[in-house]
């Protein structure tokens, strides 16, 4: 008989508190203070524990300050327009909620929610603790595994889709493994990650299911149609650039401690 497994919900704090700040009106207590966001990831976070009863749960949190992205690329989301002062005045106050639910938080300078929650999840798959991380960010589409799902907010907080490893390929057209990759070649406006020039969506697409990974099509050059071998020849830097950038790190120094999770 096969052992069933105890499950860990991984909360990214800052993608499901943007997502409910955008989704809901404005709402404020009698002080005057603005809390649609609170409210929203209360929403969230009580609808999750309802719906797959996790044996632990943690959430992980952006910091404030440069990432190590950042060193490796000044222009790493650039372009990105900063956030309401009224958003981030509703953090601590999530982090507050969090706390009350005896919820534990990980968090490190230098290193994003993702990688938090990426390494969370690789931790407690090595302990055979299956993971559902619940975020409004698809780039962690590229932690699922076997073990792992990502339960998707795609737009407010009420249209969620739950991403398996087969779901993500009929979203995609390739693996979750190979998203790193596919930022390599497209690239990913929203973080200002570069890519190659003159490659898109199909092209970057073909390739991968051609050649698997972008150290592959660049070991097999010769291969590709001389149009795009030459953007790729020329953007060659960018590419592995753009792919290290696009690569949620698994190994931030955050040690999961199960025991603290327990819901």
């Amino acid at each position: 008989m096969e052992k069933k497994l105890k499950t860990l919900v991984l909360l990214d704090g800052n993608a499901l508190i943007h997502r409910a700040y955008h989704a809901l009106p404005p709402l404020t207590t009698k002080k005057g203070e603005v809390v649609h966001a609170v409210y929203g990831f209360t929403l969230t976070l009580l609808s999750v524990l309802e719906k797959f009863k996790p044996d632990y749960i943690a959430a992980s949190f952006d910091l404030a300050g440069p990432t190590f992205r950042h060193k490796q690329f000044a222009d790493y989301k650039a372009t990105r327009a900063k956030a309401p002062d009224d958003l981030y005045a509703q953090i601590p106050r999530v982090k507050e909620l969090t706390r009350a639910f005896n919820i534990p938080i990980y968090e490190q300078e230098g290193f994003e929610a993702d990688d938090c929650v990426g390494t969370l999840a690789r931790q407690a798959e090595a302990q055979d603790t299956r993971v559902i991380i619940v975020t409004g960010d698809s780039d962690e589409l590229q932690l699922v595994t076997p073990l792992v799902n990502v339960f998707m907010l795609r737009k407010g907080i009420k249209d969620i889709v739950l991403y398996d490893e087969k779901a993500v390929e009929e979203k995609y057209g390739f693996t979750a493994a190979q998203i790193p990759d596919y930022k390599g070649l497209a690239g990913d406006a929203s973080d200002n990650i570069p890519g190659v020039t003159g490659v898109g969506v199909k092209t970057a697409t073909d390739l991968l299911k051609t050649f698997g990974t972008l150290e592959n099509i660049y070991a097999q050059l010769p291969e590709v149609k001389e149009s795009v071998r030459k953007k790729l020849e020329t953007d060659r830097e960018n590419a592995f650039l753009s792919k290290e950038l696009g690569t949620i790190h698994k190994e931030a120094p955050v040690t999961l401690d199960l025991l603290a999770c327990v819901s």
